[in-house]
């Protein structure tokens, strides 16, 4: 994945520190006198919630929170909404990039998976938009204590919501900012909503209150009023560092965690960590291996794809990956790094008549400098072209139109549950090209259609002792039995492509964003958009040839959408879990997974909001734990 056309310019901003905070580099010595920290948090949205709220639960409690990115206080590419995409690019500083090996399944392609790699993690780095799981998918995962009733006090916990519906099911004075920010483009919003009104989606007030489904919603994102990124960081740790009253709370910036110490009972006693590499450019040869000592608890949250890396550095997981990677076995539990599983994405591009302040191609591609939007306040910086979300599920004949596989499909795990969606559609407001592609100057629109539920699993493994040693990582992605997954996608495209052709802004699609269609086919790229787009347009009729190129595409450019989830999955060890209901792994004690790798079945949203969930129920269950009371009460 190469997004080197991004052209934000950083230069000449400065960013801000203060002394909790602490980059390893600036003292190997620094955390002598904080050897026997009472617990150690890894590092990222969900490690950030546990580390803020236990260091509020008791000012006694020493608590150490892990990063191995920078510190991102005040980074003016991480609380400026408008640049989020910059944050793709390879030579990025705030992204981790895991490679997964050639897929038989893609073309024989590698995908890239980004995730947070910065204070904050994916909070600190994502789209920052405001997606909640539906009611179903808590309710699915079967675990005491987690169903979406026992949930729903830590989802209004977590926000201070400046949007619509029912108050009794958002919350209005929590950490996390939920809001429209400085920017919205409302003749954008109404044009497509028109549309999809014709095609059979109705506009939804909320989309986020657990039970509404199919249809669109003009979406609000994790930004605060005044146009800044509300990630894990700025809403859980910095206030705590700035304050002057928890001085408990510790952070240690720029150092990546090898492994978790036990002691002869296989209880956690701390960490073992280096410098990351890629913050020290002057050094040179190995670095050295430093460790940190905890007295009651270490917590896990290096995502889903950094936890069962650090738990099989460790020696937690299937005995036969350990073997191979010349580690010794501290507890054989296979189900560690099994059963990743993503939403699969795909972005449709097309041409538009919007204004320059009606998408962010502008800053995406440098025509709009970002030195001179923050120094002059521009509004779009407080805006991640986010505007419009769908949660969306076929009619009967459309299921039935693809085929009986897919019928058996549906009728197992959708039909009877009008609360899970197929598949999510997002309107972002910008042209988001593949490598090598310089588009023409202009104003374009994303159709984003994402997976909810996908069949397909993949795995990530370690092959050695080391973090330099290399990944045994698939993605998984389209591996499903009947390609079920694939038709999924087949479906929204058409559908997302016909509510597009009834907007006034469409004026045609970006041929090389889309299949290419055989000769003399209906369903081609049109040109001349003025025959075909409007309020009375037809449907697109499609061949069988005209379907088999659309997933000829789909296999070639398919793609993460960064909610990665279930490799360490919160389930019975015998059902291939690896933690329990309280997060606590099998088989050793002094050890909890806080992060998104635990849920164990997928959910209908993006994945930020449920990270915070996990945080805060991990937090919760953690405080009830050292007796230091309930939060609720």
């Amino acid at each position: 994945m190469d997004w080197t056309h991004w052209k934000v310019d950083m230069s000449g901003i400065g960013c801000w520190s203060y002394p909790n905070v602490v980059a390893a580099s600036e003292t190997l010595g620094y955390w002598g006198s904080y050897l026997w920290l009472h617990g150690c948090c890894l590092g990222g949205t969900a490690g950030c919630v546990v580390a803020g709220r236990l260091a509020e639960a008791d000012p006694s409690l020493e608590i150490l929170l892990i990063e191995g990115g920078a510190n991102n206080y005040n980074v003016p590419s991480i609380v400026n909404p408008a640049v989020f995409l910059s944050h793709l690019n390879p030579s990025s500083k705030t992204t981790i990039f895991y490679k997964a090996i050639k897929s038989k399944w893609l073309a024989d392609r590698e995908c890239v998976v980004p995730a947070g790699g910065t204070l904050g993690g994916g909070s600190s780095i994502n789209f920052m938009v405001y997606t909640r799981a539906q009611r179903d998918d808590f309710d699915s995962w079967q675990t005491p204590g987690w169903s979406a009733d026992e949930l729903l006090p830590y989802l209004k916990k977590i926000e201070t919501y400046h949007g619509p519906g029912k108050r009794e099911t958002h919350g209005f004075s929590g950490p996390v900012q939920v809001s429209h920010g400085t920017w919205c483009t409302p003749r954008v919003e109404d044009d497509w909503l028109q549309a999809a009104r014709i095609v059979g989606y109705p506009e939804v007030q909320d989309l986020q209150d657990l039970d509404t489904n199919n249809g669109f919603e003009r979406w609000l994102r994790y930004v605060s009023p005044d146009g800044r990124r509300s990630d894990a960081a700025h809403a859980y740790i910095h206030p705590l560092l700035r304050d002057g009253k928890h001085p408990n709370l510790h952070v240690l910036v720029e150092s990546k965690v090898l492994r978790v110490l036990f002691d002869a009972k296989n209880k956690a006693c701390g960490v073992e960590y280096v410098l990351n590499p890629d913050h020290q450019p002057l050094q040179s040869g190995q670095l050295p291996k430093q460790t940190v000592t905890a007295r009651k608890l270490v917590v896990l949250s290096c995502g889903t794809c950094g936890s069962p890396l650090v738990l099989e550095r460790s020696g937690i997981g299937s005995a036969e990956v350990l073997k191979r990677a010349g580690v010794p076995v501290v507890e054989d539990l296979p189900g560690v790094g099994r059963d990743y599983q993503d939403h699969h994405l795909i972005l449709y591009p097309y041409r538009t008549s919007l204004d320059h302040n009606e998408t962010l191609d502008a800053i995406n591609t440098g025509r709009l400098s970002f030195s001179d939007a923050v120094a002059n306040k521009n509004p779009l910086l407080g805006w991640n072209a986010c505007n419009l979300l769908g949660k969306l599920r076929p009619s009967d004949a459309e299921v039935s139109a693809l085929g009986p596989e897919f019928q058996r499909a549906w009728d197992a795990n959708f039909r009877d549950k009008p609360n899970r969606p197929l598949m999510l559609l997002g309107l972002i407001q910008s042209l988001v090209p593949p490598p090598g592609v310089v588009p023409e100057p202009g104003q374009y629109v994303s159709v984003a259609l994402y997976t909810a539920y996908p069949y397909s699993r993949g795995y990530i493994h370690i092959t050695g002792p080391e973090l330099a040693d290399p990944l045994d990582f698939d993605v998984g992605f389209f591996s499903d039995k009947d390609d079920i997954d694939a038709k999924k996608q087949l479906w929204a495209y058409k559908k997302g492509r016909e509510i597009m052709r009834r907007t006034a802004m469409y004026r045609g699609e970006v041929a090389w964003g889309h299949a290419e269609f055989p000769p003399g086919s209906k369903a081609a790229c049109v040109e001349d958009w003025t025959e075909v787009h409007g309020e009375n347009v037809s449907d697109i009729e499609y061949s069988a040839e005209d379907d088999q190129a659309i997933l000829k595409f789909l296999r070639e450019n398919i793609n993460t959408t960064w909610h990665s989830l279930g490799t360490v999955k919160m389930a019975p060890r015998e059902k291939m879990g690896a933690v329990d209901a309280d997060l606590n792994v099998y088989g050793v004690s002094g050890l909890k997974v806080v992060d998104i790798s635990i849920v164990p079945e997928n959910v209908g949203s993006n994945t930020n909001n449920t990270a915070f969930v996990v945080g805060e129920k991990g937090a919760d269950i953690i405080i009830n734990e050292l007796g230091l009371g309930d939060k609720y009460e």
